[in-house]
């Protein structure tokens, strides 16, 4: 795709836009609505260790691919940012199959037995405090990126090259943060998988 017409790249900024908040939408219901085994005896107890591996991938791809474009490398640049992108869609869906078929796992819970008791809030010490910063500041910062990413790679691929260095100025950093934080998210909650 080189350049688009005003009309077409209407349709684009308004799919952009329905995806931008449907996606953070869907999620947002996942998380707080149980939906364990509503794909039958599905095992997805893997999932939150492939998501950890397609986050840190994909957190390397963003920055070698920073290194790519700062090299000035466009090609590279191109396939390093088109990889994490995809990586990133497959985390998302990842993401929510196991969000729906799975337990949601609580940070302290030493036993599994989906009850955070006051004893194993005391003996998950401050390091629970930190866990749900980075969390929040996680999924807030994720609500935003979906928007950033989408409207970078259209600029990007409509060779509307202004405004794709306008957006990344704002994409790379939030993009980046959530890719780490997520494992670090993982290897924080890692300990209470069941």
């Amino acid at each position: 795709m080189s350049t688009v017409s005003q009309k077409d790249e209407k349709k684009y900024l308004i799919l952009i836009g329905v995806l931008s908040v449907a996606i953070p939408l869907v999620v947002a219901v996942l998380l707080f609505m149980p939906q364990t085994g509503k794909l039958g005896d599905l095992d997805v107890s893997f999932l939150p260790h492939l998501n950890a591996t397609l986050n840190t991938t994909t957190a390397l791809c963003l920055v070698a691919g920073y290194m790519a474009i700062r090299k000035n490398n466009p090609s590279l640049h191109k396939t390093l940012m088109l990889s994490a992108f995809v990586l990133s869609s497959i985390f998302l869906i990842s993401y929510v199959i196991y969000h729906y078929q799975g337990d949601h796992t609580l940070y302290g819970d030493f036993n599994s037995d989906g009850v955070l008791t006051d004893a194993e809030k005391a003996e998950a010490g401050p390091i629970r405090f930190l866990y749900y910063f980075v969390l929040l500041t996680h999924i807030l910062c994720s609500v935003f990126v979906v928007p950033l990413v989408l409207l970078a790679i259209y600029f990007a691929l409509s060779n509307n090259l202004s405004r794709h260095k306008k957006i990344v100025k704002w994409t790379f950093p939030v993009w980046t943060y959530v890719a780490f934080t997520g494992v670090i998210v993982y290897l924080l909650i890692s300990p209470f998988y069941a």
